[in-house]
């Protein structure tokens, strides 16, 4: 039996968690067994991951200590093909240790970020090349990509203006480079109309639930993925 792969995607600040949660609540109302995940960080090799990636070295003190001096310093950053292959190694973990394993069982897997993130973030932002990115990506994931990807969209000055948390590595990256990152996500979504559903994040969390939803059941349906529920069996 194969189960159904969702990816949300987009800029920082642009309200992925939100509708990833309110999709994890609705899947369970319906009698689904959703699996939710993210990336950076889907697995405990994952975690140390996402905490160099979005950290930098300095999150690992005892790694950058010589003779009890801590030598951190700006060029001790990681690397534009560096980080690239990093996040490919958590996506391969993350594939073959949570993924695949639970779209093989038949269930609801939705991922917040995966393979599009790193085609934004270090193709259109870091302006690596998007062949070597997505050959990157393809090799670590076997090929696996999700059956639907929500894209919520915002001009990114608007969306960095709602984070309260403290900025990491990519978030503090300058305009031309969340600008970049946007862009990209669009030309994604517009190469593969099938796969994204564009919404609009300058609208309500209520009104973008509401899209998701209406899609979602229609793609339930059309998948075969079905659960059972105290309001089905009514």
């Amino acid at each position: 039996m194969t189960g159904l792969f969702i990816s949300f995607e987009g800029v920082d600040g642009v309200g992925k968690t939100t509708q990833v949660n309110r999709l994890h609540n609705y899947a369970l109302e319906r009698g689904l067994q959703p699996l939710v995940t993210r990336e950076p960080g889907g697995t405990p090799v994952g975690l140390a991951i996402r905490e160099l990636v979005l950290h930098g070295i300095a999150a690992f003190p005892s790694f950058a200590v010589t003779g009890g001096s801590d030598v951190v310093e700006e060029g001790d950053d990681l690397g534009p093909r560096t980080e690239a292959l990093l996040y490919a190694a958590d996506r391969a973990q993350h594939v073959s240790q949570v993924i695949r394993p639970a779209l093989q069982r038949g269930q609801l897997v939705v991922s917040d970020r995966y393979v599009d993130s790193s085609l934004a973030y270090q193709a259109g932002g870091r302006e690596l090349t998007v062949d070597d990115v997505r050959g990157l990506s393809t090799w670590a994931t076997h090929g696996l990509m999700p059956r639907r990807t929500y894209l919520l969209d915002m001009d990114p000055e608007l969306s960095h203006a709602r984070l309260r948390h403290q900025l990491d590595r990519l978030e503090v990256e300058g305009d031309d480079f969340q600008r970049r990152t946007r862009d990209e996500f669009l030309k994604l979504a517009e190469a593969e109309p099938e796969r994204f559903v564009v919404l609009d994040a300058n609208q309500s969390p209520d009104d973008i639930w509401q899209r998701i939803r209406r899609d979602f059941d229609a793609l339930t349906a059309e998948s075969g993925i079905s659960g059972s529920s105290e309001q089905d069996s009514r």
